[in-house]
């Protein structure tokens, strides 16, 4: 009986897509799901699935990068809402990936293709070949910025650029916000934008960056702009027009 792992930040993405595979596939065996990298790594260590449908946009790990830890015989199935890397990748490997919403037709055809898969005996080299591409795409990043040294009153203190969520431009200073706390540097965004990596950080107004793994969701209006409601913050970050292309593919 074949057996597979669901990976999503959102617990009903989850329920959603296990019972469609249910209704769809009763022989597969759902062993477990995860909701960042790092439990979907161990979960995968522990069970041994044969499948593993991963979201891309995570906090922590990203699909990417656990596609890159995970053993070669396990197929992979991105469950992405507009991840570019994703659908280039699984086409040049002949692998999957799935758009959400997911539909029944869509997932169906995926379900045949993993069905063919587990009989193809080049699957594993097919893995360690998206593997391979997967790590071309999302290089190590040893050169940017990995803690800022920031004042909170009198106190300056080490903060680790993975807990921020956002930078705010406030007049000579910027802003760093973490889920717990605001801190202040004597860094311009230009600055910070020039240290940080693009893949983890965007730019969305010529004021504010944002932690991309951090964006909960974008709401366009009229104009092209975007609101963008936070994870780990209560407050909404507006982006420019100019930015706007960001967000297209959300």
């Amino acid at each position: 009986m074949p057996s597979a792992i669901i990976v999503d930040d959102e617990q009903t993405l989850i329920d959603y897509l296990a019972g469609k595979l249910q209704q769809l596939w009763p022989e597969l065996e759902i062993t477990g799901t995860a909701v960042n990298g790092r439990q979907a790594i161990a979960l995968a260590d522990e069970t041994e699935p044969d499948i593993a449908f991963l979201d891309i946009q995570m906090p922590g790990l990203s699909g990417l990068q656990v596609a890159t830890e995970l053993p070669a015989d396990i197929q992979i199935v991105f469950v992405t809402a507009f991840d570019e890397f994703a659908v280039e990748a699984f086409e040049r490997a002949a692998v999957d990936y799935l758009l959400k919403p997911v539909s029944d037709e869509r997932l169906q055809c995926t379900i045949a293709r993993l069905q063919t898969h587990q009989q193809d005996p080049d699957l594993l080299a097919a893995r360690e070949q998206l593997q391979a591409l997967l790590r071309d795409l999302n290089p190590a990043r040893s050169d940017c910025l990995q803690w800022i040294r920031a004042g909170l009153d009198d106190t300056t203190e080490l903060v680790a650029v993975a807990d921020v969520v956002f930078f705010q431009a406030d007049h000579k200073y910027t802003t760093v916000a973490t889920a717990a706390r605001d801190y202040v540097v004597r860094k311009s965004i230009k600055e910070l934008e020039q240290e940080l990596d693009p893949q983890q950080f965007w730019r969305i107004h010529r004021g504010t960056i944002v932690r991309v793994d951090q964006i909960a969701a974008a709401k366009r209006d009229l104009r092209g702009r975007f609101t963008l409601t936070l994870r780990e913050r209560p407050e909404k970050l507006r982006s420019s027009q100019s930015y706007g292309y960001l967000f297209k593919q959300m």
